[in-house]
């Protein structure tokens, strides 16, 4: 195993919060959404370059993310309002506890309904359980199918309770492709396994990194990115 470079007093981007070297942003598209997407992060997990909250953040255009600071009031800490939201979509807080995430409308109604807003909460189990108390009330619980999560997860930089736990950026990922957004889907994927990989990279997983690789769209869907991730680290920049 090599040697880590994620080390405490090294260079960090300061939107992704890897090396340099490493760093994805900027490398893949924007991921263009009909759906309003809010991040609630707890602020514990809000400085871990791990963190696939801050990944949507980062690759979802118009996303927004919000800290949670245990004893504000919903979203104080970085003022945002729940007013903020678009009044006519509906907010679906996303939780195992909800109910089963709505069918989506059918094509061609007369007054096409507005797509909802999301939020994710970003943390571990026990945080996501604290942070929906705060704001279960704001919206409509939400979870996704069990055939939705039937595959296991590719979120390698963590272990999981179960395989098909997921994190944060798969979940949406999977509320993309139920709410028919093929195209959001598949580009948020590849942002998700570029960051996954790339931040085993940066841990000096080498060998953990080409297995992970070796079974991502990444090498038939966004070769270009890894040469020039590749090609970065050979100019030692």
């Amino acid at each position: 195993m090599g040697r880590s470079v994620v080390l405490a007093g090294a260079a960090r981007c300061p939107r992704c919060s890897l090396p340099p070297r490493w760093c994805t942003c900027d490398m893949l598209p924007p991921v263009e959404t009909a759906i309003s997407v809010q991040v609630l992060i707890h602020r514990l997990e809000q400085c871990r370059p791990s963190s696939t909250g801050k990944l949507i953040g980062r690759a979802v255009a118009n996303a927004a993310c919000h800290v949670y600071q245990r004893g504000n009031r919903f979203f104080s800490a970085t003022g945002y309002q729940a007013d903020t939201l678009e009044p006519s979509r509906e907010l679906w807080v996303l939780h195992p506890s909800g109910d089963p995430l709505p069918e989506p409308a059918a094509p061609g109604g007369s007054v096409p309904q507005p797509r909802p807003a999301v939020l994710l909460l970003d943390g571990s189990w026990r945080q996501a359980g604290e942070m929906l108390a705060s704001v279960k009330d704001r919206g409509r619980c939400i979870c996704l199918s069990a055939a939705a999560t039937s595959e296991p997860s590719r979120y390698w930089l963590r272990d999981q309770a179960k395989p098909e736990q997921l994190c944060t950026a798969e979940a949406l990922i999977d509320i993309l492709r139920a709410m028919g957004e093929p195209g959001a889907e598949r580009c948020l994927r590849l942002h998700f396994e570029l960051h996954v990989y790339a931040t085993l990279r940066a841990r000096g997983h080498r060998e953990m990194a080409e297995r992970y690789l070796g079974h991502s769209p990444l090498l038939a869907e966004a070769a270009e990115a890894l040469t020039r991730l590749h090609a970065r680290r050979v100019n030692n920049l």
